[in-house]
């Protein structure tokens, strides 16, 4: 009986305004996003519209009328499916930034170590094409030595990067 009067009660006054606070940040964090990822975001035409209105903004003070004014429209859409989608693209910018490290600490690895380690990636990937990792090691190492750029060590990376785009 006492779950039911809770929820007859009204919202207090401040957690209106603190869900008020959380759908503008949604706004602003949709606004702020790069044009590619701005279009995965399932967006309703009019909320659509003011954040690209928005996009367009200079001014501080226009700008935050115009957060407002999202957030005052995102009071009728249900923020759940843009919370998504959000979430969605900030974990894939996660992953490329992972994957990314991960074949920087192989090259790395490689070329630091050389054939234990280019023996150890070999082991973790099968598919690696042994003989072309171990020319593009040796050749980063001989130009690290003559002060040379390193031509052989971003071939290296962008190999290794492809290798483990699979995986």
């Amino acid at each position: 009986m006492h779950d039911e009067d809770d929820a007859e009660l009204p919202k207090s006054k401040s957690q209106l305004k603190r869900e008020m606070h959380a759908l503008q940040a949604l706004g602003k964090a949709v606004v702020e996003l790069p044009p590619k990822d701005l279009a995965k975001i399932p967006l309703p035409d009019e909320l659509a519209e003011a954040v690209a209105q928005a996009r367009s903004i200079n001014s501080h003070g226009a700008l935050k009328r115009q957060l407002q004014f999202i957030g005052r429209l995102m009071r009728n859409v249900d923020p759940e499916p843009i919370q998504q989608a959000l979430e969605a693209i900030r974990l894939t910018g996660q992953q490329s930034s992972a994957r990314f490290h991960a074949v920087e600490h192989w090259r790395d690895r490689i070329l630091a170590e050389g054939q234990p380690a280019l023996d150890e990636f070999v082991g973790q990937q099968p598919q690696a094409d042994r003989q072309q990792l171990r020319q593009l090691m040796l050749n980063a190492q001989r130009e690290a030595k003559q002060g040379k750029p390193p031509t052989s060590a971003r071939s290296l990376f962008r190999l290794l990067r492809d290798m483990l785009k699979d995986h």
